[in-house]
Formats: structure tokens, C-alpha cells, sequence
């Protein structure tokens, strides 16, 4: 019996050798397969990192499969900026509630800045007992198992790819770092594609923008609105909050802001730029663009200064590189905004030299343009002098000869009368020569007096129903201070006023002569003159302005009867009398 025990536990081994065998096959086969899936899901993966062209959504990409791949339960990719620190972190596992419970994003410190440091795979079984780490942060989910690899563009380090919490395992193993090593090379390529197409999409959009600046100063559009439309288009590009634009003002050393767009623009509008600004002074010197990464912290702003309030980078570039710039652009991001880099300052520089060229241009075709006008001003005094005038004169000389032929009073009266007429029209067809020569039309603070009289006249049209008549004599542009100017329009103003309203007049004679050191407003009108017991606080007005400049203040009737006089006369000092 015993010998026939010893036989049947013999026949039993090769069975049991045979299924160890089958056991260790099927672990063989089941790992065969498990790479299989692996390598699948990972030429998965870099399928759908490179599919993409937009560089948010490539980052994105990369991020959540690297996450599926080592079977990670959070996972982030940290973007390196120009100082080395962070400048982005996407992260998967994390809801945005618990960030905003957790704070502010990493900026690269600890286990993420010793990555930064020592771009080389770390994998870590418990990132807490590294001696770099630092703890997590209030409200920061637990982690333990830790793997990190560099993501390399070219010979760059673009950033860094962080997981942490194997589900499937305590740690992290070799496997998984190759894995996601092989991924992270993949994900640079497609990062550097992505990064191209941007570089491409965003000189398109330059060129369109310099197009469209050209297009619209041919056009013949104001200063203003191209000046608009160049800050709206470089925010937009480079995706600043705030922008900025001023213009030197010309023999002084401040910068005149024309106009500011994006938050508290109106307060920013305000505001002069100064070129000893360190900011500002550099970007004008140097002819190039200028970067802070905070302007807050920069030295270089001045202290307290309320146009960078709020803001985080800014960048200044001068408008035009060739000479002396003619002004600057300001871009800036808000508070914690991503720092303006070469993408951004290169082609915004080439953008503001464009724009600074096409301004000029317009001037210099504005400016030939006002030329031909006054030229064609010229022509025509000419012309009314040598033509109209000498005319006039020879007929009204021709009249007064025909007098003494004439015997009837009746008919010497008419003559007299239509020769005085002739010698006031003369004199105000010269008026008129005199006023074509002067320089052109403008604002109110560009306009001589002679401008200033003629609009207020014109103005007054609208109260009387019908435009008064206006001469002017003399040298009023260059004879008159502005100070007097000032004074006379004011009065002027007030006397059409109170005729307006209180003379019920048909016809209105307005008079401005400057002659022999004196300026003479002499207001005329044919209705029923001053009323008893109206306010005479604007005459007052008049008169004291005249007295406390010497002069006199006349009021009566007009000659011949009815209607009213007013005559304001004050001395007047030529600018090379004048005491110093």
C-alpha cells in the first residue's frame, strides 16, 4: 500500500507543475496585454495632444492624459515664465471651488520649484517627507505619491507636468515615469505647433490691424478716432485690460494723454505724462519696448501715481524708432496678469512704428492740403484787390466827377450817398482780403479775433432772426492782446444779447476798428432803443471792463434817431510796446 501512496503522489506532480506553469503564463499574457493597452492608450494619448492647434486646449489636453495614462487621481501642468516662476497652472482633480477655498495658484515653490531647479523626472512615494517640500496650503487636498516630469520645446523647458495619488498602487513606478516621459516629448511638439500657428494667427492680426489704421487715416477720419482705434487694436491683440496713448506737446517735456481705454479709463484720460517718468523716459530714449513684470513694485513709476492703479505688467512703446519719438503706447494687464513677453512687445513695436508712420504721413497731407487752401485764399484777396477794389474805386471816383454836372439836390444826394456806399463796401471787401490771409479756421483757442467776432455774429443770427452786418478794420489779429480779445468778445456777446432781447430790431450794424493805438466795438441797431427800468448789470459789466482798461463805455442813440448805439473803446499796446 504504501508503494502504490508513493506512485499516486508522483503521478500528481507534473500536474501541479503544469498549472504553475499556466498560472505564470496567464500573469505573462495578462501583462502582455496590459502593455499592449498601455502602449495604445498612449499612442492614444500623443494622437490627441497633437490634434490640436489651439495652445489652451493642446495644454489641456496633455494634462488630462497624463492623468488617465499613470492612473492618477490629480495631475497639473505648470507653464515657466520669464522669471523662472510659474506663470500658469492648469489643473485636473481640483474643482474651481476648492481653489478659490485653497487661494492663490502655486507660483513655484517647494516639490514644484525643485522640478523648476532640476528639470529631471522625480518620483517620490511620499512627496511630504522630500526636504523641499513645504506643506500643502489650508483646504488642500491630501497627497502623497508623487511623479513630475520636464516638458522640453526644442532645448527649452516650456514647463512641467505634476502627479501626485496612484489610485491603482501606493507609488508611482518606472514604468509610469516612462510612460509619461514619452508623453511629456510628445507634448513638446505639439506645444511648438501649436505655438507657430499662434505666432502666425497673431501676425495675421497685425497686419490687419496696420491695414485697417492706414485705411482709416486715408480716409481722412480725426487724429482722435485713429488714435482710438490704434490702442483698441493692440489691447485687443496682446489682450491687455488697459491702454494708453499720448502724444508729446510740442517745446515741452510732458506727454499730452489723448485718450485711455479699458477700466477707469475716463480717470486715466485725465491724467499728464511726464517724460522724466523711469518707465516712460526709457522707452523714449532707448527707442524700444519696455517691460514691468509689476508696476507696483517698479521703481522706475512714480510713487503714488494713479494711472498704473490696479494694474499688474505693463509695457511702454515708444511711436516711431527713428529721431524723437512723437509719443507712446501704454498696454496693461491687471493685478496677477501673465507678464508681457517677446510674442508680445516685438510685433507691438513694429505695430506702434507703423502707426506712428501713417500719422505723420496724414499730417504732412493735412498740412499740404491747408497749403493749397491758403494759396487759394491768396489768389482770391488778389484778385478782389486788383480786380473788384480797382474797380469800385474807379466807379466811385467816376461818380463824385458826375456831381458837378448835377444840379438837382435830390439827385446830389443820391450821388453822395451811393459814393459813400461804394467807399463802405471797399473798405469792407479789404476786411474780407485781410481775413482770407490770415491763417485758416480752427477751434475757438486757435482763431484770432477777427474769427472769435465773425462767429459770435454769425451765432447771433439764430436770436435775431437775420444775420447782422459786421465790418472790421485794421490789424485786430496782431494789433490786439489776448487779453483785450478776450474783454471785446465778451462785450460783444453781451451787446448782441441785450439787443436781442430788448430791441425788437430789424438790422444790426456790428463795427470792430483797431486804429491809431485803439480798438473801437461799436454796436448798432434800428429798434426802440434802451427801456425804462431793464437790468443794467451787463452794461455795468461792459463798462467796468472797460474802465479798468482806460477805455469808455458809450451808450445812446443811433444817428439819425431811434434805435440804440453802444460804442466800447479801450487802448491798445503792439506787442513790441509792450513793458516787459
Amino acid at each position: 500500500m504504501s508503494g502504490d501512496g508513493l506512485g499516486d503522489s508522483k503521478r500528481h506532480l507534473p500536474r501541479l507543475r503544469f498549472d504553475e506553469l499556466l498560472a505564470e503564463l496567464q500573469v505573462r499574457i495578462d501583462a502582455v496585454r496590459g502593455t499592449r493597452g498601455r502602449l495604445r492608450g498612449l499612442l492614444e494619448a500623443v494622437l490627441s495632444v497633437g490634434r490640436e492647434l489651439d495652445l489652451p486646449h493642446v495644454l489641456r489636453n496633455i494634462v488630462e492624459a497624463a492623468v488617465v495614462l499613470v492612473d492618477a487621481e490629480y495631475g497639473a501642468l505648470g507653464v515657466l515664465g520669464n522669471d523662472h516662476k510659474l506663470s500658469e497652472f492648469l489643473a485636473v482633480g481640483i474643482s474651481d471651488e476648492q481653489w478659490v477655498e485653497i487661494g492663490p495658484v502655486p507660483s513655484g515653490h517647494g516639490i514644484l520649484g525643485e522640478l523648476i531647479r532640476h528639470p529631471e523626472p522625480l518620483r517620490l512615494p511620499d512627496l511630504s517627507q522630500h526636504p523641499a517640500s513645504y506643506g500643502f496650503p489650508a483646504h488642500h487636498p491630501s497627497m502623497h505619491s508623487f511623479l513630475g516630469v520636464p516638458i522640453r520645446v526644442r532645448d527649452e523647458v516650456f514647463g512641467n507636468l505634476y502627479l501626485t495619488e496612484k489610485r491603482s498602487a501606493k507609488e508611482f513606478d518606472e514604468e509610469d515615469e516612462a510612460v509619461l516621459s514619452t508623453l511629456a516629448v510628445a507634448a513638446g511638439v505639439a506645444i511648438e505647433n501649436a505655438r507657430l500657428y499662434e505666432g502666425a494667427m497673431r501676425r495675421e492680426r497685425w497686419i490687419r490691424a496696420s491695414g485697417e489704421v492706414t485705411r482709416i487715416l486715408l480716409t481722412g477720419a480725426p487724429s482722435a478716432e485713429v488714435l482710438e482705434l490704434i490702442v483698441e487694436e493692440a489691447r485687443a491683440i496682446v489682450s491687455a485690460d488697459v491702454g494708453m496713448i499720448a502724444e508729446r506737446i510740442p517745446g515741452e517735456d510732458t506727454l499730452r494723454p489723448m485718450l485711455a481705454v479699458g477700466p477707469d479709463a475716463e480717470r486715466r484720460n485725465g491724467l499728464v505724462l511726464s517724460d522724466y517718468d523711469g518707465l516712460i523716459q526709457a522707452a523714449m530714449e532707448t527707442a524700444q519696448p519696455v517691460v514691468s513684470p509689476d508696476i507696483q513694485q517698479d521703481s522706475r513709476a512714480g510713487h503714488g501715481d494713479q494711472r498704473w492703479n490696479g494694474l499688474g505688467p505693463v509695457v511702454a512703446v515708444p511711436l516711431g524708432t527713428s529721431g524723437r519719438p512723437r509719443g507712446v503706447l501704454l498696454l496693461g494687464r491687471l493685478t496677477g496678469g501673465r507678464v508681457f513677453g517677446e510674442a508680445d512687445t516685438d510685433p507691438l513695436l513694429r505695430f506702434a512704428g507703423q502707426a506712428a508712420l501713417a500719422l505723420e504721413l496724414a499730417e504732412r497731407r493735412r498740412d499740404a492740403e491747408q497749403i493749397a487752401l491758403l494759396k487759394d485764399r491768396d489768389r482770391i484777396a488778389r484778385d478782389l484787390h486788383d480786380l473788384a477794389i480797382q474797380r469800385l474805386f474807379a466807379a466811385g471816383m467816376t461818380l463824385q466827377s458826375t456831381q458837378r454836372f448835377v444840379e438837382h439836390p435830390e439827385a446830389v444826394e443820391r450821388l453822395t450817398r451811393t459814393v459813400d456806399d461804394l467807399d463802405d463796401t471797399i473798405k469792407i471787401i479789404r476786411s474780407t482780403i485781410f481775413g482770407l490771409r490770415t491763417h485758416g479756421e480752427g477751434t475757438r483757442e486757435d482763431s484770432g479775433l477777427r474769427g472769435r467776432v465773425t462767429e459770435a455774429v454769425n451765432a447771433s443770427a439764430t436770436s435775431f432772426g437775420f444775420p447782422p452786418a459786421l465790418q472790421i478794420e485794421g490789424l485786430v489779429e496782431t494789433e490786439v492782446p489776448d487779453d483785450i480779445a478776450d474783454d471785446t468778445i465778451a462785450v460783444l456777446g453781451e451787446a448782441l444779447s441785450n439787443a436781442a432781447r430788448h430791441s425788437g430790431a430789424q438790422a444790426v450794424y456790428v463795427r470792430l476798428r483797431c486804429a491809431g493805438g485803439e480798438l473801437t466795438l461799436t454796436v448798432t441797431d434800428d429798434g426802440r432803443g434802451v427801456p425804462d427800468g431793464v437790468a443794467r448789470s451787463g452794461l455795468k459789466n461792459m463798462e467796468e471792463r472797460a474802465v479798468e482798461r482806460s477805455g469808455v463805455l458809450e451808450l445812446g442813440e443811433r444817428q439819425g434817431g431811434g434805435g440804440t448805439r453802444l460804442v466800447w473803446r479801450v487802448p491798445v499796446n503792439r506787442p513790441d510796446d509792450a513793458s516787459p
